[in-house]
């Protein structure tokens, strides 16, 4: 049996001539960049993630940079993030110039331990950036209390949490000063190509980010600042703007498969031998179904790249998010940490796996993958 890492079919297949009636119609306006389709995508965002505003920009990386950028962030300043997370967050921070700080993250949520983020903060300090890792809210609450406490902003890196929701209800993006969306298709809300959000409750915020997203102009031709070439293509606002009505649905799907797997390996003995960890929503609330969105199930396992070798044998696709913590790239060795200086991200570097979760996937693919792990390990 062939089960693939993600399979976006079973979402594009039903709305596929919606989506082509939508690029059809931008192609007929000739308004390729920003436009109503970008404006009507906007509105419809802000409205969903509860904000005042929301501004297209043109991925994921650019929403952070960005926001980065709009709250002054520049050389001598500091930003406190986690060394487990997808490169963009921290390289951000120093293509303006500023130190990523970093924080080792919490074992069961993967997310950044915010116990550990006021021993960090100096003069310096000028933001943090939770990130809500594979669709799980950073706990915002404590994270939020500190940056009041020390006047710093947050930004969020929601890049893989649209629809996360917090055990009050509040969703990602709207838990701290600027939130910052990913639309690569792999998301729960992909585009075909590469787009991005951020949003804000700030209009000055709100005002900052437009500018900075058309070099800086305003009005045209007229510069106050330097900002960059950020807009958001129409034909991706166009596609989102089919694709975010069936968001909720393909979240609850994602949901419903996260809990197929938990009663899977709840039967095989595998947890209760301890040869899998499963992912844990740390803070959730029965009331708030969408608490976890599950842009990756990932799990910890022993011997963690001859598991993922084995299931590749058995046409099992998985993807290791992320081999090497940030603090041991090449790139961030002037930092001067070591091995050991996370060990938290270091661990979970070394021996998680995600697993297929996508909206179809089928219930018998599910089995195959918990058997065949059960498989390697009774082997």
């Amino acid at each position: 049996m062939n089960v693939p890492l993600l399979d976006l079919s079973h979402q594009h297949q039903p709305i596929q001539e919606d989506i082509a009636s939508a690029i059809s119609e931008v192609v007929s306006s000739n308004a390729f960049i920003l436009g109503q389709d970008v404006t009507k995508l906007e509105q419809q965002i802000a409205d969903y993630c509860g904000v005042d505003f929301a501004i297209g920009v043109s991925s994921g990386t650019d929403a952070l940079l960005i926001a980065l950028m709009a709250i002054g962030v520049g050389p001598r300043d500091e930003v406190i993030t986690t060394p487990y997370t997808f490169f963009a967050t921290a390289g951000c921070i120093a293509r303006l110039g500023a130190k990523p700080v970093f924080v080792d993250i919490d074992p069961i949520s993967y997310n950044i331990d915010p116990e550990k983020i006021e021993e960090k903060i100096t003069p310096k300090t000028k933001a943090i950036i939770p990130v809500h890792l594979y669709g799980q809210c950073a706990d915002s609450a404590v994270i939020n209390d500190i940056a009041k406490k020390h006047s710093l902003y947050v930004v969020e890196d929601a890049a893989q949490a649209i629809g996360a929701q917090t055990s009050d209800g509040r969703k990602a993006g709207n838990l701290g000063d600027l939130g910052c969306f990913s639309f690569f298709p792999t998301k729960n809300l992909g585009c075909f190509g590469d787009g991005g959000m951020v949003v804000t409750n700030h209009p000055e915020m709100n005002e900052r980010v437009r500018v900075l997203r058309v070099h800086g102009s305003k009005p045209k031709y007229y510069h106050p600042v330097i900002g960059g070439n950020f807009r958001l293509d129409s034909l991706q606002a166009a596609v989102l703007n089919v694709k975010l009505p069936r968001l909720e649905t393909w979240n609850l799907e994602r949901q419903e498969n996260a809990r197929r797997y938990e009663a899977l390996f709840d039967t095989s003995d595998l947890i209760s031998a301890q040869k899998v960890q499963l992912p844990k929503a740390v803070y959730a609330d029965s009331k708030v179904p969408n608490y976890h969105t599950y842009n990756q199930f990932v799990i910890q396992v022993p011997d963690r790249d001859a598991l993922r070798e084995y299931l590749q044998k058995k046409d099992i696709g998985t993807e290791i998010y992320y081999p090497l913590p940030l603090h041991l790239q090449k790139c961030f060795h002037y930092l001067g940490h070591k091995k050991g200086s996370f060990p938290q991200a270091e661990a979970a570097a070394n021996n998680t796996l995600a697993l297929p979760i996508f909206p179809g996937l089928k219930p018998e693919q599910q089995g195959y993958v918990v058997q065949q792990i059960n498989s390697f390990f009774s082997g």
